[in-house]
């Protein structure tokens, strides 16, 4: 995952300081909020000059303006890498250009829906999810966003998610799990004590932890389940092949979590019995014992059952008090990003 530093969070506003700094950390993107209505025009692209002076590091321009077309000239002249547009502050009737050298995108706030894509998914190359209040540093995540990321990675598989807002290393843990491509960090990192260990732990560590598991799971509407009762194991592979996801969860009459069919399982069954391939039987794919864990539990508590194991974990269901199925969390995006 990589991440865009927002360079006017910084309570050093020497410029030439921080991009050196940010330059030694080969950070991947610099961050510049443009609200047209707060910022001073000439100030702005007067420092986008002077950091392409400084630093090879591509720049990320968040515009917030009612006439973002005025300023199409200034990114095509300066070429600017990327550029996103706020669609909540356009006036205009806009369109998304075809710039040479700059990617774009478009950013929407917490409340608004995400089907406002569908208008611009032939012509941006990312979408921008604003988690805080846009151009404000220091603002707190919204968590309704952690279900519009899933939406996104569903509907539109080839539009790239970045996302703004209240960004820590928490944050940027659950960002990896969830296959966001790019986060914008602001005052959790140019404000930190060393911006070298707020960058490691962004993208590699988590510190402390808030968030319960039940805010960010894949919901059990969108898990790949089957009740034992009606199992078989034509049924379990088509579930495999349809959720993409490389297991099946089962459970009983009552919701009660009862054991999980992977790839590996079958497998593995396969390799048992392949004599007899079309005779083989469900119990004998099932795992039983397969890891769980509590949606009321946190991140920090996760990954202590995570460590605890000698094989890598790719996906955990995720059960209530009362055993019941509630989710599952999977980690194929976390484990590509470390990669």
């Amino acid at each position: 995952m990589k991440i865009s530093a927002s360079i006017y969070s910084s309570s050093n506003k020497n410029i030439e300081e921080n991009i050196r700094i940010l330059n030694e950390l080969n950070i991947d993107m610099i961050h510049i909020d443009f609200n047209d209505n707060k910022s001073d025009k000439e100030k702005i692209f007067s420092d986008i000059k002077k950091i392409k002076s400084l630093s090879s590091i591509p720049i990320d321009l968040h515009i917030i303006s009612e006439n973002p077309s005025k300023y199409f000239n200034s990114i095509n002249d300066l070429k600017i890498e990327f550029v996103t547009f706020q669609y909540e502050t356009i006036k205009e009737k806009f369109s998304i250009p075809n710039f040479k050298d700059t990617k774009t995108g478009i950013a929407i706030v917490s409340n608004t829906s995400i089907e406002i894509i569908e208008k611009y998914k032939n012509n941006i190359d990312f979408i921008l999810l604003m988690t805080t209040t846009p151009g404000e540093s220091g603002g707190k995540f919204n968590t309704i966003n952690f279900k519009k990321i899933r939406e996104c990675r569903v509907k539109y598989p080839k539009i790239k998610i970045h996302v703004d807002g209240g960004i820590n290393d928490e944050l940027g843990f659950i960002m990896r799990i969830l296959g966001v491509q790019a986060c914008v960090s602001g005052s959790y990192l140019m404000n930190h004590k060393s911006i070298a260990s707020a960058l490691y732990v962004l993208k590699s560590s988590v510190v402390h932890s808030e968030y319960i598991l039940k805010d960010f799971m894949i919901n059990l509407e969108e898990c790949p389940v089957i009740n034992i009762q009606e199992s078989s194991v034509k049924k379990a592979l088509l579930t495999i092949e349809k959720y993409n996801l490389g297991f099946v969860m089962l459970t009983n009459d009552n919701g009660e979590y009862c054991g999980l069919i992977s790839n590996a399982d079958i497998r593995k069954g396969i390799l048992n019995d392949f004599e007899n391939f079309n005779k083989i039987e469900m119990g004998n794919l099932i795992n039983k014992k397969s890891i769980t864990i509590n949606e009321n539990s946190s991140i920090g508590e996760m990954l202590k059952i995570i460590q605890k194991n000698d094989f890598i974990i790719s996906f955990i269901p995720i059960i209530d008090n009362e055993k019941k199925l509630t989710g599952c969390i999977t980690f194929w995006d976390l484990i590509i990003s470390e990669s």
